[in-house]
């Protein structure tokens, strides 16, 4: 091998495998176990697991007074069509019935109309969307010919805004053609979708840099979604003044979804851990598993989340830390767009979709969100089981695990020196749950409305979430022990 590839190799396994001597990870036949680093031979590695990541994020735009811009921007992008086309160009304006009454969608709109753009508004997005709310979007879109897309709100929004656009390239296809495996066909996306800008209006989800899209199907009782590059979003317009009027547990709850999107990512299974690698570069997943580029973006998220969420919590009015939540939103976003997320986002799909399904004495409302409505939003339903989950993962790699924990502790990550590899775990399940207890996060599962009876439900609920799950240290491959495996994160998450 030539020596600067195989330099090359060597920083790779280095940087993600620390060595295998210092990940710590278990190594038995019924988990999964680390791909062994091998000098690869020109041509195709050897072997069946994956040998490459790839990274890919929206182009992003930080400012103060940013969204003042996208009126130019949509115009550019109609304005570099063949002058056959530009008169055909119409902007479908994705919004809920919140945001619609917000300024943020008055300078929006001021913008659009500077620029003489033809534009039609769809203010009908759900918070929490369904299939059903999918269809709407989807159906108004094909009707009203849209060829350029703007999503202004939060993940819901986007979210939305993405699904309609892959559609309208895709007239003919059914909504389950591109939900993930097992639960949809999974089908790739094999072309180039129309332009898409997108405006966050909350610090969370990071969607305005990723290819994800997440709605709860109804009749199966669990969230799912679709997830490839091609989703992502042209540009995304990241405006400080947009979170302004955030209410405070919202901004919590998204702040919540950061957290976990960069604990969960930099946790993650490694890229070359993953089996098989895929026939065709099309069919690599959005979700990799963690790599040296994604860790740098996720564990810096993971900083500034512990240090500026409990500010939030206090004040929701401070501008520095809901400037820095912001970045730390994107920041998360590009990390778990290319590693992924694990159990934590697996349960939580069952967590948030089984409520509204409940006798309406059980179910639960969240304040700050509309009380007529069940509703126990992602970031808060995703943080539920995380403590029990990061016990579970620790041997898998006590050092991550251990530089998390150290993170969470601050002043006290001394502590830490007098702690086992074995114990690590143990101290950083306590260290989540201490921080969720500042930011006024209910209590476990319990805490929302769950009792013992359903357990095995929401274990039900997480077993198709493949796309995440395949990303999960130390989860067996058999289904009988996962069950077992995945029933005691959940008994162990029922309350704090």
């Amino acid at each position: 091998m030539p020596a600067s590839r195989a330099s090359v190799v060597r920083l790779l396994s280095a940087t993600t495998h620390q060595g295998c001597r210092g990940c710590g990870r278990t190594h038995g036949s019924a988990h999964r176990s680390l791909a062994t680093p091998a000098d690869m031979p020109i041509g195709m590695p050897p072997g069946k697991s994956e040998y490459a990541f790839e990274m890919a994020a929206s182009n992003l735009r930080f400012g103060v007074g940013a969204t003042n811009e996208v009126g130019m921007d949509l115009a550019n992008m109609i304005n570099s069509l063949p002058p056959s086309e530009r008169h055909n160009a119409k902007i479908g304006v994705f919004t809920d019935k919140n945001v619609a009454h917000l300024a943020v969608m008055q300078k929006v709109e001021a913008s659009l109309k500077r620029e003489g753009l033809d534009w039609q508004l769809f203010d009908k997005v759900s918070v929490e969307p369904t299939d059903d709310s999918w269809r709407n979007a989807i159906d108004w879109t094909r009707n009203s010919n849209i060829t350029h897309f703007l999503a202004v709100g939060g993940g819901s929004v986007m979210d939305t805004a993405k699904a309609a656009n892959l559609f309208a390239n895709y007239p003919e296809a059914d909504l389950m053609d591109f939900i993930n495996a097992p639960i949809g066909k999974g089908r790739p996306i094999d072309k180039k979708l129309s332009p898409i800008i997108a405006i966050p209006t909350t610090a969370g989800t990071g969607s305005e840099t990723t290819g994800t899209a997440i709605l709860d199907i109804k009749a199966k009782k669990f969230k799912t979604g679709i997830a490839s590059r091609a989703l992502k979003p042209t540009l995304g317009i990241v405006d400080l003044d947009n979170t302004a009027t955030c209410p405070k547990h919202v901004a919590i709850s998204a702040g919540l979804d950061v957290l976990f999107h960069s604990l969960e990512s930099w946790t993650a299974i490694p890229y070359s851990e993953r089996s098989p690698r895929p026939a065709n570069p099309l069919l690599r997943p959005a979700y990799q598993g963690s790599n040296p580029i994604s860790d740098i973006f996720s564990f810096w998220a993971l900083k500034q989340t512990v240090k500026y969420l409990p500010r939030i919590a206090r004040d929701p009015g401070d501008v520095e830390a809901r400037q820095q939540m912001l970045l730390a939103a994107s920041s998360a976003g590009i990390g778990f767009g290319n590693a992924g997320v694990h159990m934590p986002h697996a349960f939580s799909y069952p967590i948030s979709s089984l409520n509204k399904a409940r006798a309406k004495e059980r179910q639960y409302m969240h304040p700050s969100y509309d009380p007529n409505v069940a509703l126990i939003p992602h970031g808060v339903a995703v943080s539920l089981t995380a403590p029990a989950v990061f016990e579970f993962t620790a041997p898998a790699s006590p050092q991550r695990h251990r530089e998390a924990a150290a993170v969470f502790m601050g002043d006290r990550a001394g502590e830490l020196d007098r702690v086992r590899d074995e114990d690590i775990g143990r101290v950083l399940g306590e260290e989540v749950r201490r921080f969720l207890d500042l930011v006024e996060v209910p209590r476990g599962l319990q805490g929302v409305g769950y009792l013992n009876e359903d357990i095995s439900s929401l274990v039900q609920g997480a077993l198709p979430q493949r796309r995440v799950l395949d990303l999960a240290p130390l989860l067996s491959s058999e289904t009988a022990e996962q069950v077992e495996q995945l029933t005691g994160i959940i008994e162990n998450s029922m309350k704090w």
